[in-house]
């Protein structure tokens, strides 16, 4: 009797439970991603029925997605009238009509985002391919202040009258010099993982030609594909042109930094939770930060918020201590070298700074691990300056043969 009376109890327990095997977890990686700042008080970009028309550039494929949305920087609610997602078709704003999928949000077609808030679309049944493109149509239907963007995405985007979401060919009448709105698309895995580039311009991609993908982290996650072990990572570039590691924009009274400072992003040590453990599947983080600190001061920022090498090296311990206590591993970069930069940034007293945090950042052993950056685009004969053959001609950012040599540099053994 008492055998029978726990039959029955243990069968209710199992009518009671969840049947976690019906509605197997779902994970998701970071195929692509962006990291979104306000917009100076200059820039007054504003869009009414309108479709933005955004490409971005896969790093890992899958068999579904969801797209990341933002008004962290509104200031009114953000109407999306309709959103649209597809494979692009060429290298122009078309799109191929067999993959265009509309996205939900909550099971809606259309949604309002409080401002401050992130809105994330349904799951969207659409395989997706590692080393493509992927067009995001959104239409704004109500006048929208372009508040949250990405400034510098060296990539174009496309603007067109109404709603043009589901169309394969628009009419574009505007090209678009940034990314707005749109931080993140994500696709389904199985034991895939992301590696976040965490950084300034050099890992933002400035100078590198437009449209073509040429970035470090893009040319990186080309390496992953390409090595059977490796090709379940997704990297998701998570650098802002002008980006600090300690400071947020301060462009001084009156200085022409203050028509575009405020796209340099909030400090590193602010933005950290947001554009590195909140991305899905984050398990890896390479950090490249530390000469803006340097140089912004008596430049773009005030002489007041001058730093010290041992200042930066605290920043980084503290960006380590919160990445350990999520879990993920984290690897640091030495900064690159920036003699006769066009930007005002170097000194003999910044360089000592320099040399002083890349030999804490190779030798501490605080980190994970290190890239050796400085070391992959220096000149052999003159270390303080970029080789020739690297520069892009401001003698700070690397040309397209200067990322490659980058994301060449990355020690492939830090994701085994």
């Amino acid at each position: 009797m008492k055998r029978g009376l726990a039959a029955v109890a243990a069968a209710a327990l199992l009518l009671c439970a969840p049947q976690a095997s019906a509605t197997p977890h779902r994970s998701w990686v970071g195929a692509w991603g962006t990291s979104p700042t306000t917009v100076p008080a200059s820039d007054t970009t504003a869009f009414e029925d309108q479709t933005l028309r955004q490409v971005v550039h896969l790093s890992v494929g899958g068999g579904g997605l969801r797209v990341r949305l933002s008004n962290e920087f509104g200031t009114q609610p953000l109407v999306i009238g309709e959103a649209h997602v597809a494979r692009r078709a060429g290298t122009t704003s078309s799109v191929d009509p067999r993959t265009d999928r509309r996205l939900t949000f909550g099971g809606r077609a259309s949604a309002t985002v409080p401002p401050g808030a992130p809105l994330l679309s349904d799951p969207v049944a659409l395989s997706v391919a590692a080393d493509s493109d992927l067009v995001v149509s959104v239409h704004l239907p109500r006048r929208t202040p372009a508040t949250t963007v990405h400034a510098f995405p060296y990539q174009d985007g496309y603007a067109a009258a109404g709603n043009v979401t589901g169309s394969a060919d628009i009419t574009p009448t505007e090209v678009l010099g940034k990314w707005y709105f749109l931080t993140g698309v994500s696709v389904t895995g199985g034991r895939d993982s992301t590696v976040v580039a965490f950084g300034d311009s050099i890992t933002d991609g400035a100078e590198t030609t437009r449209g073509a993908d040429r970035r470090w982290p893009d040319v990186l996650a080309r390496r992953f594909q390409a090595d059977r072990d490796l090709r379940h990572l997704g990297v998701v570039n998570s650098g802002i042109s002008g980006n600090r590691l300690l400071h947020d924009p301060n462009p001084p009274a009156g200085s022409p930094a203050e028509g575009y400072a405020n796209y340099f992003g909030q400090a590193a040590l602010r933005r950290f939770d947001r554009d590195v453990l909140a991305r899905p599947g984050a398990s890896h983080v390479i950090v490249l930060l530390g000469v803006n600190d340097l140089g912004h001061p008596g430049t773009s920022a005030p002489e007041s918020e001058r730093v010290s090498a041992q200042d930066v090296i605290d920043g980084h311990r503290r960006l380590i201590a919160r990445a350990h206590a999520h879990g993920l591993l984290v690897h640091g970069g030495t900064i690159t070298p920036f003699k006769d930069d066009t930007f005002g940034f170097y000194s003999p007293e910044n360089e000592a700074a320099r040399q002083t945090v890349n030999r804490w950042i190779r030798t501490s052993g605080e980190y994970d691990g290190y890239v050796d950056f400085d070391r992959a685009v220096r000149d052999p004969a003159e270390p303080d300056r970029l080789l020739a053959g690297y520069d892009s001609g401001d003698h700070l950012h690397p040309n397209d043969a200067g990322m490659a040599a980058l994301a060449a540099a990355v020690p492939l053994r830090l994701f085994r």
